[in-house]
């Protein structure tokens, strides 16, 4: 695929379709519902669908722009639209923050894939000692072939290109996940006593609002739509001319707001009804939640469910995420998509494997500074490499890409607002994420 011969092309409902299963991922189940308690519930929620508005929109729409603009990879497409090397450099920068992404998330999304078998079959409820049970698993062998699966499922996925294989997974998967979504909110909601956790994460409390809240949702804004990792830049690539790309960015922010009110009412009435603490990261979906399930009726196909449903909200995101490697380097070598697949996933694969290892703590070479290679590689795409990609993305589209305006084909009204934002307000919101998550500003 290089720029000039990229005729591959989302139809316009496939689009949104796939941009809002890039978007909706494990972030928005685990993480989300843990800072929403922290930080004042309902008052929370309303700051982060601010931020939104404030950075995830605006540099969202600056993504899809670039891409169709470019019609190439992160890269090519910024390298294209600048005449500048350097510009590419920063979509190559994106391009490396995908990838390792992907080697690590591709080791979670097999965790869900396991844990919905163990479910399904009744084996994750034999023992009480749930902690003991998910440790001994992620620091066995087992997870690598359930990385494995979730690799061999998104290579044949992309094999299959843009329309047959990312649109249609999308259009199956996505109505599949609000589907799962529902069944289990209304199942969470029956429980006696959920209106105590209902009430905990609707009902607003500005008390908890601080400087720190609002950075953390301003990352939750950044982090939840996918940006800064070429996802957006991509796909924008595949979209035609006459799709709308205010109105896709639009339903993506809404579907993204959607999907975390119905986590929310999933995951708070179930913990409050058992007495659970609402621990942040794997610890709460794979530990206290599977003890909530196995003191409920019909636990066994609920935590299923629910556990499919991760598997369906990882692998959406990590068809997105890989896409944005196998682009880059169609681009480049001008292979055919087959053989890109193949190549990137494959070497994606093996680089997953030392991480998927190191969270054994078994060996020592892959511990650094006390913290595991998964951590640690973690902690730099998302702390720093994306927010960085992000930032100049949208420095490029505000100050460097005079055709940004047409492209993006907003009315008058509208283009002024955005150009605005991307001038004076999301930079500089973006610029905080990244000093904030990194360690630089300390609360």
């Amino acid at each position: 695929m290089s720029s000039s011969k990229n005729t591959e092309r989302f139809t316009s409902k496939g689009f949104i379709m796939a941009a809002i299963g890039s978007s909706v991922g494990l972030g928005s189940m685990w993480k989300f519902p843990y800072v929403t308690g922290l930080y004042g519930g309902a008052a929370f929620f309303l700051l982060f669908i601010l931020c939104l508005l404030l950075v995830g929109l605006p540099v969202l729409l600056a993504e899809l722009t670039v891409g169709r603009g470019g019609r190439g990879s992160a890269s090519s497409s910024l390298t294209k639209l600048s005449g500048s090397k350097g510009w590419g450099a920063v979509g190559f920068l994106t391009v490396i923050g995908s990838f390792l992404v992907m080697s690590f998330y591709g080791v979670v999304a097999g965790w869900t894939l396991h844990y919905a078998l163990l479910s399904f079959t009744g084996n994750l409820f034999s023992k009480d000692d749930f902690a003991g049970v998910f440790a001994q698993f992620i620091g066995g062998w087992t997870p690598i072939g359930w990385q494995l699966v979730v690799m061999l499922i998104t290579a044949f996925v992309l094999i299959r290109g843009v329309s047959a294989g990312i649109e249609k997974f999308n259009k199956l998967i996505v109505p599949g996940l609000v589907i799962l979504l529902v069944l289990l909110a209304i199942q969470a909601l029956s429980l006696d006593g959920a209106s105590k956790g209902v009430s905990f994460f609707l009902k607003p409390d500005f008390s908890k609002l601080t400087a720190e809240s609002a950075l953390v949702a301003l990352g939750q804004a950044f982090f939840s739509m996918s940006l800064g990792m070429g996802t957006m830049v991509t796909y924008g690539a595949y979209v035609e001319k006459n799709q709308s790309l205010g109105t896709a960015t639009v339903a993506v922010g809404v579907g993204n707001v959607l999907y975390a009110l119905l986590a929310g009412l999933i995951i708070f009435p179930t913990i409050f009804v058992f007495g659970i603490a609402p621990t942040e990261g794997a610890g709460l979906v794979f530990v206290a939640l599977p003890a909530a399930f196995s003191a409920m009726p019909f636990g066994a196909l609920f935590g299923g469910l629910f556990f499919v449903l991760l598997a369906f909200a990882a692998i959406t995101s990590a068809v997105s995420v890989l896409e944005v490697s196998v682009a880059f380097v169609r681009d480049q070598f001008k292979w055919s998509r087959f053989k890109s697949v193949i190549v990137v996933s494959t070497i994606c694969f093996f680089a997953g494997v030392p991480l998927s290892i190191s969270l054994g703590g078994k060996v020592d070479w892959l511990m650094i500074g006390g913290k595991s290679l998964f951590d640690w590689v973690d902690f730099v795409c998302s702390n720093i490499i994306l927010p960085i990609g992000g930032l100049l993305i949208t420095i490029f589209v505000a100050y460097r890409w005079e055709g940004a305006a047409k492209e993006s084909g907003l009315s008058s009204g509208w283009l002024k607002v955005w150009i605005f934002m991307l001038k004076f307000v999301s930079p500089v919101l973006v610029l905080l994420v990244l000093l904030y998550y990194a360690g630089i500003i300390k609360l």
